[in-house]
């Protein structure tokens, strides 16, 4: 606001010097004021850097170039430069406080206050006060301050800031809770399982805030092309200046001029502000779509990412078995699943939850006894009065019982009752429902290879791979099994491509960190996403990778343009300046004109939609 009222009132004492005042100072002293409101700033900055022995920037630019002219009494022209410099800044202030809207909802996440329950009362305090295992009370419309598990309660929590997503999440009793979450319901007492400094929000606040500390090529290079650009231009002014003259025996004054017009149109601003801005629009735009990006290079990687490997449980699957078929003998299919899971009621396998997940009936624990469970084989008890065996094959035929052999992709249940061979229940853990077009999307995407990196055997992995159209497995993997087919793969492929690696971010901790890209899916709340990779999406939507791509290619299309076109205009214009064929007033239209273009070029990064 500041800003705008001082160019406003700058910008009317300089219209007012062109007034034909009977006294030639009353211009003079108009054209001067305007000058110092303009340019105190600029040279007061240039003044400060030649000092420090690092000068040679746009304010050098600027400042050399005006006082050139009023050495040549051009006093319009040197108020001119300071002037649309300025307000080439004030536009560039402007299209970074938009970028960092697309951020700012990630740093409102940051709590004021905890209130820590003691007693019968509440205490108010600072959430980095507040220990593990307190009991804090969250009212309603007020932000979650810091991980924990819902002692008492239940209520929607609007999560917007953290995914992206505006759809409310209902938690109640034992459901963990995020830090950053805002309570819009009911009053909800969590006990805290997280110190401040380790919580989900503070984790995500230091990724965003030091998101730009990674730099990418192309803004190295602007930063090593402006501190040899610079000088250069510097110098070649000064020959422009003397050089002809001496050699031509003519007046100095028309050649410093061009001098002056080549010094304004050769300030590198258009390359050095919206070079990083465009990468800052990115990050803001991936950050609004609940995509973390840990700094502009992975921007860069990401948009030459041609081969993408994936963990499948809890990424391209939910992780949850579900019943798929029951195939049963003497028995109907309602019946061999109720024999089934009563016998597994007292299991806390994830497949035996599944089960009874699927059997969707209140289960009589008075008609089971005799329950006797076998890690890694099966589940023995008497149900219904019938002694009932579930489990795999083996176990199964250690008890003398004779089953057919099957070969299904899925974990393969055999049911015994009464001795007998009754049947089989196949589980199967289910495709994730936005993967079905993934694969295809990251075909147009340019993604040439896709793989898949599996614990799990071979046939489920290859039903995987069938269904969504995967074109390598490997399968059978350890942990560590999977960095070393990683490596390989990484040295199989070109040296300008990259490889990334899609993982859950917990136990794909070192394939995450091994990748040239490490992609945490549905990383919120883990520790292990935010440390071992590069981009966590959020959310646990694997069609959120395409999004972040398109960012990516989006963000490094717009980078080209503008270095593309910020040096073909300031190359044209420096020609025509030092062949005097433009004069000052062009050279600043030039200057500006191109780093307002770039800047506002830049911000149409943020015009994203959700897919």
């Amino acid at each position: 606001m500041y800003a705008g009222f001082r160019i406003i009132i700058a910008l009317v004492l300089f219209i007012l010097g062109f007034v034909p005042f009977p006294f030639p100072y009353i211009s003079f002293f108009l054209f001067l004021v305007s000058y110092l409101i303009f340019g105190t700033e600029v040279v007061w900055k240039a003044l400060k850097n030649i000092f420090k022995g690092d000068f040679l920037d746009e304010n050098f630019l600027m400042t050399l170039a005006t006082i050139g002219a009023c050495l040549l009494k051009l006093y319009p022209e040197a108020v001119a430069v300071m002037l649309f410099y300025q307000i080439g800044e004030f536009f560039q202030d402007y299209a970074i406080a938009k970028s960092k809207k697309s951020i700012a909802s990630l740093m409102d996440l940051r709590p004021d206050v905890a209130y820590v329950v003691e007693g019968k009362k509440t205490v108010k305090t600072k959430p980095e006060d507040v220990k593990v295992g307190d009991i804090i009370l969250v009212k309603v419309g007020e932000k979650v301050p810091l991980d924990g598990v819902i002692t008492e309660g239940e209520s929607f929590l609007d999560t917007s800031s953290l995914t992206g997503e505006s759809i409310y999440k209902r938690v109640t009793l034992n459901d963990s809770i995020l830090s950053g979450s805002i309570n819009k319901e009911a009053p909800l007492k969590i006990k805290v399982t997280k110190k401040y400094s380790e919580s989900t929000v503070q984790k995500i606040l230091d990724l965003v805030e030091n998101a730009t500390n990674r730099k990418t090529k192309s803004e190295n290079f602007v930063s090593s092309f402006a501190h040899i650009y610079t000088p250069i231009v510097v110098i070649a002014s000064l020959l422009l200046a003397t050089l002809p003259p001496l050699i031509l025996k003519e007046s100095i004054d028309p050649w410093i001029y061009r001098a002056l017009s080549f010094l304004v149109v050769s300030c590198p601003c258009a390359l050095v502000l919206s070079i990083p801005l465009s990468f800052f629009s990115g990050i803001g735009a991936c950050s609004k779509m609940g995509i973390l990006v840990k700094g502009s290079n992975y921007l860069e990687r990401l948009e030459k990412m041609k081969m993408l490997a994936f963990d499948k449980t809890g990424t391209l699957t939910k992780g949850v078995f579900a019943v798929q078929e029951i195939k049963s003998k003497n028995y109907s299919q309602e019946e061999l699943l109720r024999y089934a899971s009563y016998a597994e009621n007292y299991s806390l396998h994830p497949i035996a939850l599944s089960l009874k997940n699927d059997f969707q009936e209140d289960i009589d624990e008075s008609k089971i006894s005799n329950v006797k469970e076998i890690a890694g084989e099966g589940v023995e008890a008497t149900v219904f009065g019938k002694k009932v065996l579930v489990g795999s094959r083996v176990f199964l035929e250690r008890h003398d019982i004779t089953c057919p052999k099957q070969k299904e992709a899925g974990t393969l249940l055999y049911v015994a009752i009464a001795n007998e061979f009754a049947g089989t229940i196949l589980l199967a853990d289910q495709v994730k429902e936005d993967t079905s077009n993934l694969i295809t999307s990251l075909k147009h995407e340019g993604i040439e290879k896709t793989i898949l990196l599996t614990g799990d055997q071979k046939n489920i992995a290859n039903d995987v791979q069938k269904r969504l159209g995967i074109d390598e497995v490997h399968a059978s993997l350890l942990p560590q099994d999977k960095v070393e087919c990683l490596k390989k793969l990484m040295s199989e492929k070109d040296k300008d491509t990259f490889l990334g690696y899609v993982g859950d971010g917990i136990n794909d901790a070192p394939v995450l960190a091994s990748a040239d890209i490490g992609i945490a899916m549905g990383g919120l709340g883990s520790d292990a996403a935010i440390e071992a990779s590069d981009i966590v999406l959020l959310i646990d939507e694997p069609m959120k990778l395409i999004s972040a791509i398109r960012i990516a290619k989006k963000t490094m299309k717009i980078v080209r343009e503008n270095i593309t076109f910020a040096l073909l205009v300031k190359f044209v214009i420096l020609t025509l300046s030092a062949f005097g064929i433009t004069n000052l007033w062009v050279s600043i239209f030039g200057d500006v004109g191109v780093t307002v273009l770039a800047v506002f070029n830049s911000l149409r990064i943020l015009n994203v939609h959700k897919n």
